[in-house]
């Protein structure tokens, strides 16, 4: 490899010299030529003044590249992609055969030759790794070679520096520095060339915004995978299967972990190709910023200015009808996004219906959410949108976080040259494994479209010949929902509840309310304590008792610290112990107003249990009326009504403790830290144990009845939250050993992370996600609750055939999108006629490698496209019989074979769609 490096002499002329890899401190022997290549950049501090000579590749050496070398070694590049120069060619390196056909992929084990098949084997018969390329005629296609693993050479050690100069006597030149302007060299070359820069007269410089990113094949893409006139097509009209087929899915979102400090500058590390590939113009950007960084706007709505601007720069001169983009807090981006986006450059500026925008919150990001942003900016509830979560872009970050270290402390334009080669890496290993992913998701559309279409028709047809009128309106209130939901944001969904759940406080308030009114009509208190003052003391302090051998609040924390307590935590139990006494003493006191008689119909162990000391207050029994044997008892030993009184009390306290059971939950959900789940997990437990002795003391007031269809029994297995499974047998007995120890396990399910099993996905949640509202009447209450499950299945159902209508379509612009490509490449194959960067014809060398190279990925585009339409054929033809309402009985069984190493990658880059915490229906 030859390195040239440039001088300018006092009189301003300019000299090159060509420097052999071991020369870089030889003699000047320089060629005088009569201008720069190039324009370096200015004298800076550190050069020698007067009388110096300027070694700009040496200095400089990405400025010297940039400006004066790049369309010239894309030529080269693209000339290596053929047969190369004339003397390679005419007859085998080795033994002189006329037309050889044979090469070393690398090139740089023998050299840079062409071989007969008799010379290249003998050549590489102690090179077995190495790649052998043969000559088809138009270009060259790769042999298969047996695998074998060099790389455990340097896995154990062995570079070739110890091999080379293990003692240290005979150091090689350090060419590290070199080295890195040379990967990053190639890194640029190699996206211009795969870009097919080398295919256009215009060259680098012809390179226009965002050209170089390797397109989603996916998406829809105007004049690629969309059929002719689809913008003049009348949507309105249009079947609904159609419509929602050209939606735009964009997910926007921030990585904090890929910081870079401040280090070099752009002059010294310019940035190239600015805004041509995954990165947005930095020029434009930095100009808008510049606009938004006085405190005032910063901590206003204004702050998004970075992310407006990165979301105009993805969707720039891309022809939309509807977009819909997801962001964690879309809800706030999307308030004044208009009036912000007149602050962008004209040309940045969205060319699209206000009104055909959609605005959401990934899956996982939504629960945190207040309740107004449930339903209005959820995936679920989104007409066209399948089942789609909105968090496959964090996936990225996974794969670039490993990145982070390493480029923190780069350069701003070796930076982004790293993270560009990275990114497009990525890019395309997800086009390869959308290959096995589409078939996979196809199949899994299939089969639960038909599952969820069957059981909503048998809810349907129940409730539909019950409530006709009421499902009726039901369904149209869900589609005009769905038209509005962006235009009327206030507008009830019918998907909530329209009454919040009634709250102890809200029992309480209502109490105390009508025991004010029965002062103003005439009847008078005995006393300034109430019934529900009095038993809401007694709720207070159950909360601090130990029910049934489990603790709760102080019991709960006792057991938490274990038996070895500090001083500071003896301290501590001594004196809530003292509190919970007095407040004991004080309840003691007024029950004997309103329970005088309780302990003579007490059982002879709750009489043992009254007349123990007070000790340990956290163990003591208060025995309110729900307490009592039977309803005989209660009438006897309790003032008239008190067990009424404390029936709405106790409803109110398991309503209440529901909401904290299942707040708990979601917050935990969304922890990781240890010693915070620690105390979430106590909540959750206390929480538990609090409906439990609520629904206990509701049972003895009331009996069997409708209430028990709002508060049904709590086990185990219903405390688990939207993300988590139910309990193995294993795992039951492995959280009952920990009880048994003394300790307090975590409770609920197991979250669903990564692989899981087969059905995972849909399973049914607990009942108490599904907690329905206080109404007066049962009949309201029963007809709210149905409502909602039939709006939810009913979307659901429909959710899941747009899935399958998506899939599909995904399928075809996938293969359109690649026949498009390769008329591309055929086309490119002939169309440059010049050199680049000059006004020279291409020599028969270049010209060769031009022509090889395009036709090379015209042929892998045509191979692909033939691979595909075999693979997703039978699929295909399978998901069509469903949407056309064809029976799938006695059809043939189509198994999707799940290849693991071939899925490696797939798994890797994409949200499986068994993953429940991306899958949740609120």
């Amino acid at each position: 490899m030859v390195y040239f490096r440039v001088a300018r002499s006092d009189d301003g002329r300019w000299a090159a010299q060509a420097l052999g890899m071991g020369e870089m401190d030889g003699e000047d022997d320089g060629i005088t030529m009569s201008a720069p290549p190039a324009e370096v950049p200015p004298e800076g501090e550190g050069h020698a003044t007067g009388n110096f000579e300027r070694w700009a590749n040496t200095d400089f050496p990405m400025q010297v590249f940039i400006r004066g070398y790049r369309d010239e070694t894309l030529d080269e590049m693209l000339r290596a992609e053929a047969r190369g120069s004339a003397e390679f060619f005419k007859g085998c390196v080795k033994c002189k055969i006329a037309d050889p056909l044979f090469r070393c992929a690398r090139q740089s084990c023998i050299g840079p030759g062409m071989y007969c098949e008799k010379c290249i084997v003998e050549q590489h018969r102690q090179l077995p790794t190495h790649m052998i390329e043969k000559l088809n005629g138009e270009f060259f296609r790769a042999l298969p070679q047996n695998k074998l693993a060099v790389e455990a050479l340097l896995q154990l050690g062995h570079v070739p520096e110890l091999l080379s100069n293990n003692d240290g006597l005979a150091a090689p030149a350090d060419r590290r520095r070199a080295f890195r302007a040379i990967v990053r060299q190639y890194r640029m070359m190699t996206m211009l060339k795969r870009g097919g820069r080398g295919h256009a007269d215009s060259g680098v410089g012809g390179t226009g915004q965002g050209e170089l990113v390797l397109d989603c094949r996916m998406c829809p893409q105007p004049k690629k995978n969309l059929p002719e006139g689809w913008s003049k097509i009348d949507w309105d009209r249009m079947d609904e299967d159609q419509r929602y087929k050209c939606y735009l899915l964009l997910a926007e979102d921030a990585n904090f972990k890929l910081i870079n400090c401040n280090v070099s500058s752009e002059e010294r590390d310019p940035v190239v190709d600015d805004g041509a590939g995954y990165f947005c113009n930095r020029a434009d950007y930095a100009a808008h910023i510049r606009k938004h960084v006085d405190g005032e706007e910063m901590s206003s709505w204004r702050a998004f200015c970075n992310m407006d601007f990165i979301f105009s720069s993805a969707v720039l001169n891309f022809a939309l009808l509807w977009l819909v983009l997801s962001y964690d807090i879309a809800c706030q981006f999307s308030k004044n996004i208009w009036t912000r986006m007149e602050g962008l450059p004209e040309k940045y500026h969205l060319q699209i219906d206000r009104l055909n925008v959609r605005w959401i919150v990934p899956n996982f990001h939504l629960p945190p959410h207040k309740k107004g942003c449930h339903s209005v900016f959820s995936f679920h509830w989104l007409w066209g949108a399948g089942c789609t979560h909105g968090e496959t872009v964090k996936q990225n970050w996974e794969f670039l976080n490993g990145a982070a270290a390493a480029t923190k402390l780069m350069g701003l334009g070796a930076r982004l040259t790293m993270l560009e080669g990275l990114l497009g890496f990525h890019n395309w290993r997800r086009l390869v494994s959308h290959r096995l992913i589409l078939k996979r998701r196809m199949a899994e559309a299939i089969k639960e479209g038909r599952a969820h279409k069957t059981s909503f028709d048998a809810f349907h047809a129940g409730l539909s010949a019950a409530l006709p009128e009421a499902v009726e309106e039901w369904k149209m209130w869900v589609e005009d929902w769905e038209k509005n939901r962006h235009v009327e944001n206030e507008k009830n969904s019918p998907y909530e509840y329209t009454e919040a759940a009634t709250t102890l406080k809200d029992v309480r308030l209502k109490l105390a309310t009508e025991e004010y009114n029965h002062t103003g009509d005439g009847t008078k208190l005995e006393r300034e304590e109430t019934p529900s003052t009095f038993l809401a003391m007694g709720l207070g302090i159950e909360e601090a008792v130990e029910i049934s051998s489990e603790g709760r609040q102080l019991a709960v924390d006792i057991k938490a610290i274990g038996p070895n307590p500090t001083t500071s935590q003896r301290l501590e139990i001594i004196k809530r112990r003292t509190q919970l006494r007095g407040r004991i003493k004080a309840f003691r006191k007024q029950q004997k107003t309103y329970m005088p008689k309780v302990r003579r119909y007490l059982t002879a162990s709750q009489r043992l249990v009254w007349d123990r000391d007070d000790k340990e207050p956290e163990a003591t029994r208060l025995f309110m009326p729900s307490d009592l044997p039977n309803a005989g008892a209660r009438v006897k030993a309790c003032a008239a009504g008190l067990d009424s009184v404390e029936a709405r009390l106790q409803t109110g306290e398991a309503g209440e403790a529901l909401d904290g059971l299942r707040a708990g939950l979601r917050t935990r959900a969304l922890t990781r830290g240890q010693g915070i789940l620690c105390q979430i997990n106590l909540k959750i437990h206390g929480s538990k144990l609090r409906y439990r002795y609520a629904r206990q003391a509701l049972l003895k007031l009331k009996g069997h009845g409708a209430w028990e269809e709002e508060f049904k029994v709590l086990t185990e297995d219903d405390v688990r939250a939207l993300n988590e499974r139910a309990l193995t047998e294993e795992e039951k007995a492995s959280r009952e050993c920990l009880r048994m120890a003394g300790e307090v396990p975590e409770e609920g399910g197991i979250a669903v992370l990564g692989d899981v099993v087969s059905g995972e996905t849909h399973r049914h949640l607990s009942w108490i996600w599904y907690a329905v509202s206080k109404k007066e009447g049962e009949d309201e209450r029963l007809h709210e609750a149905l409502r909602v499950e039939w709006c939810k299945a009913y979307s659901r159902s429909r959710r899941w055939r747009e899935e399958l209508v998506l899939v599909e379509e995904e399928m075809r612009r996938t293969i359109e999108y690649g026949d498009w490509a390769r008329r591309r490449w055929l086309t490119w194959a002939t169309a440059r006629t010049v050199l680049l960067g000059k006004s020279e014809v291409m020599s028969a060398e270049v010209a060769e490698g031009v022509r090889a190279y395009a036709l090379e990925q015209a042929d892998r585009e045509q191979r692909t496209n033939e691979e595909l339409r075999v693979q997703w054929g039978p699929i295909r033809a399978r998901g069509g019989q469903y949407l056309r309402g064809e029976s799938l009985q006695g059809q043939p069984e189509i198994v999707v074979e799940v290849d693991r190493e071939s899925m490696r990658w797939a798994e890797a880059l994409a949200y499986e769609r068994e993953e429940v915490e991306n899958d949740m229906y609120q």
